[in-house]
């Protein structure tokens, strides 16, 4: 079975975990780490003949829109992961929209390619943010991958949305983060920190039980889960745990994976 392998281009200092303790004005300060860490991904899906999605911020394609246009020549597709790395939950839709537009304008700058996917940061697309629906159908997203189907974790989850790829309309794909199902638990298995923390014979497991019932895996990462050399930030005990956990591992893992199972692109997987 052919499952979707999508990396999610952005910083390390553009992630969730980091609000706190790095403010988004400084970012221009930090060190940019996402070209070396994304062309390291690049060379390996090129080892093994694997199409992927990349979900490109936009502030990152503003300033790196040389590494967009590579993504694109090596064969890979294009989709948008929003402009400010602003999770959903924190915008209104007119904030939203406004986000989505610029997003989708200057990653439409770098590349010969329609932008038709959509992931949100920290998977935000919940019950409380529906709305968001209606904003990237209107701006001509034909899929979104954003939800989670889970209920524990604070920022994201929907507890009883679809394990399976659906419709929210005529006219937007869910491709939902890969949960399987064991003993009536869901189980993530998507890729992040999921697959830093778990090990990796359990990751394997899990994807495989995906396979068997009937769905695609669809794993995300990001160029900075693979790198041990990023600067190190001090952060509450859990936030540092699940940013730094096993990054020197990450590559030889995501080896491994594609070895071990088929990837292709999202839209490949969903036959768009």
């Amino acid at each position: 079975m052919k499952n979707a392998m999508s990396i999610d281009l952005e910083d390390w200092f553009c992630v969730h975990n980091m609000e706190q303790a790095i403010n988004k004005r400084d970012w221009d300060t930090c060190e940019m780490r996402v070209v070396e860490n994304t062309r390291s991904i690049l060379d390996l899906l090129a080892r093994h003949r694997t199409e992927a999605t990349f979900f490109v911020l936009g502030w990152v394609a503003e300033r790196a829109p040389d590494l967009v246009r590579e993504i694109a020549s090596r064969g890979h597709e294009i989709a948008t992961h929003g402009y400010s790395h602003t999770l959903l939950t924190n915008m209104t839709p007119e904030t939203f929209e406004e986000d989505l537009r610029r997003a989708i304008r200057v990653t439409r700058d770098c590349v010969d390619q329609e932008i038709v996917g959509f992931r949100a940061p920290s998977f935000t697309v919940t019950a409380k943010t529906l709305w968001a629906v209606e904003v990237l159908t209107r701006n001509g997203i034909k899929y979104d991958s954003s939800v989670f189907p889970v209920g524990f974790h604070p920022d994201y989850g929907m507890a009883n949305a679809s394990l399976a790829v659906y419709r929210h309309n005529a006219s937007l794909v869910e491709v939902p983060l890969s949960c399987a199902e064991v003993m009536g638990k869901r189980i993530p298995c998507s890729g992040g920190g999921y697959f830093r923390i778990f090990p990796y014979a359990l990751t394997k497991r899990l994807l495989k039980r995906c396979n068997d019932q009937g769905r695609p895996a669809i794993f995300y990462l990001h160029p900075w889960e693979l790198d041990p050399g990023q600067p190190r930030i001090k952060l509450p005990l859990l936030k540092k745990f699940r940013h730094y956990y096993n990054l020197n591992k990450t590559l030889a893992r995501l080896d491994r994976l594609l070895g071990d199972f088929e990837f292709t692109s999202v839209r490949k997987v969903i036959g768009l």
